[in-house]
């Protein structure tokens, strides 16, 4: 499957957890504000290569989840300021506008170095 974005998480923030109990993680690139560092994924700021669309694959450590919808300016801010927010309940339609809706299911906790990827099938 081509890859049409990738980046590694460099640091986690203390209150990650929170929003796993939600269903959903935040990431953020380097310049995340101080307000909401603390709740993120510290990544790489990495531009995609192609829009990201439903069907692709979001690859976190090789665990695939189904991509099911896509906020309007989730490749916008993903690619300026690697931020998204990725939420795990198969929605169709993108209720957030940073968003990413993958199938429904429970959030995999990553790590320092952990490898996130989206693909095209």
């Amino acid at each position: 499957m081509p890859v049409i974005y990738r980046t590694e998480v460099g640091d986690i923030g203390d209150q990650v957890d929170s929003f796993l109990d939600e269903g959903m993680f935040i990431l953020f690139g380097q310049g995340a504000p101080d307000t909401l560092k603390d709740y993120c994924y510290i990544v790489d700021i990495n531009a995609s290569t192609a829009a990201i669309e439903p069907g692709q694959q979001l690859n976190l450590d090789e665990q695939l989840f189904t991509i099911t919808a896509v906020g309007d300016v989730a490749r916008k801010n993903l690619d300026g300021l690697g931020h998204i927010t990725v939420v795990f309940n198969g929605a169709t339609e993108a209720h957030m506008h940073g968003s990413v809706y993958v199938e429904a299911g429970t959030p995999p906790k990553l790590r320092v170095g952990s490898v996130i990827t989206i693909q095209t099938p």
